[in-house]
């Protein structure tokens, strides 16, 4: 009895700490086909909403580097990448992605989470482009720490 229990509470173990390695789907936005009106938009033609209020009081600078949690799509509802989705944040320069991130995520604090609608000039174009998503791309991102 005690070994079928043992071997039962082993098998839950694995098949929860598996499910969080792997983490989970986020829902698309229901406003991922275009920019809602309640979003502010710099000069740019980045638009963003805050979704989550952060708990830091400084803004990460054009260098800095960065610890976030983030999902991407296209503007038809695709999700083409997330960190949420592998279970793991990612860390990397600001001065090293797209320029949309590199602008949005300078607006931000650490706890934050926004959505942000990233024009095709400020990510990877308006036209297709070895299979990188192109066009307006939607990204929600937590920062979770400047490094």
């Amino acid at each position: 009895m005690k070994t079928t229990l043992l071997a039962a509470l082993a098998s839950l173990i694995a098949f929860t700490s598996t499910a969080f390695a792997q983490g989970t789907t986020p829902e698309v936005p229901k406003d991922v086909a275009a920019v809602p009106a309640d979003a502010k938009k710099t000069e740019s033609g980045l638009a963003s909403k805050v979704l989550t209020k952060g708990t830091g009081t400084t803004h990460p600078t054009a260098t800095s580097n960065v610890t976030v949690h983030y999902s991407g799509w296209t503007t038809d509802g695709k999700m083409f990448d997330s960190s949420v989705k592998r279970g793991k944040p990612s860390s990397f320069g600001l001065n090293q992605v797209i320029k949309g991130w590199t602008e949005g995520v300078q607006l931000m604090v650490e706890g934050e989470k926004r959505r942000f609608w990233i024009p095709g000039e400020l990510a990877y174009g308006n036209t297709p482009n070895g299979g990188r998503p192109y066009g307006m791309l939607v990204f929600d991102v937590e920062l979770i720490k400047i490094n």
